[in-house]
Order: C-alpha cells, then structure tokens, then sequence
C-alpha cells in the first residue's frame, strides 16, 4: 500500500503571531537509512514552539515546520527498525528546530528517538504525552539524580 507523496503542513515562513503558519502543501519526507516517516495522528502543543514562532529560537532556518512531538504509525522504516503501521511515539531530537516537526501529517525522524508504544488511549490524549513524560524523567533523573532507594 503506498502512501501520498504530498502532505498538508503548517508552516512558518518567518517569525511572528498564529498567523505566520500557513497551511501548505508540501512533499512528503522520505525517510534515509536510520530514519523512519511517521504518519502523525496527533501532536501536543507546547510552550517552546510558541517561543521559537514568536522568535526566540535564533537558530532556526525557515521555511520550518514545527512541533517537537508526535504519535502515530510507521509509514516506512528503511532500516528496518519498526514495522509498518507500528504505533509509536518521538519527542524532541531536533524536531521542528533542527528539521522539520509534527505540524504535518507526516514527520520523518531519527530512529533511536522514536518508541513503540502499546495503549488504547486516543490519539488526542497520546499526542499530549511525549513531552510531558519527557520534561517530568528529566526533572526527576537528571535534575534532581533520584535513583532506587533514594526514599521517594
């Protein structure tokens, strides 16, 4: 089964308000060895892709898509990593800074920053989940270095 070769995608041309993003139509990604295209499902909004639309982000190229998360199914794994159709989960890694993010029905990413997930959740209550999980492992591990035993 093949997939389209063209997408829908917001994107931002430039820094500003909601309205810089504009819905386009764009070529759907092709995933390189050690990539996987994701077919998005949903996404979460969150604060640091209000601040790099706004302008505080110097480093990013435009036009860029953005969104630093996604779920959704394995569209193609060249690598192999994934099945096809796999549901999976990605956050962060560059998306939607480094290269273009979720804002898209289809993001292709590295693969060692994708995971398989397994939940009945619906994809609007998954797609609000990688980055919290994320900022919430990384408060507890690396900011405050918890580990078993340490009484919590």
């Amino acid at each position: 089964m093949a997939f389209p070769t063209t997408m829908k995608a917001a994107v931002l041309h430039a820094s500003g308000g909601p309205e810089a993003l504009t819905i386009e139509d764009r070529p759907v990604p092709v995933p390189q060895p050690g990539e996987l295209l994701i077919r998005v499902a949903a996404f979460g909004l969150n604060r640091s892709e209000l601040l790099t639309r706004q302008g505080h982000s110097p480093n990013i190229r435009f036009p860029r898509i953005l969104g630093i998360e996604a779920v959704g199914t394995v569209a193609a794994a060249p690598g192999g990593a994934l099945a096809r159709g796999q549901k999976v989960a990605t956050v962060m890694g560059g998306m939607g800074r480094v290269f273009d993010g979720s804002y898209a029905q289809y993001t292709c990413v590295p693969a060692h920053q994708v995971r398989s997930v397994r939940t009945d959740l619906p994809w609007e209550k998954l797609g609000a989940l990688p980055e919290m999980l994320q900022t919430a492992w990384g408060a507890l591990l690396r900011g405050l270095r918890l580990q078993r035993g340490s009484g919590c």
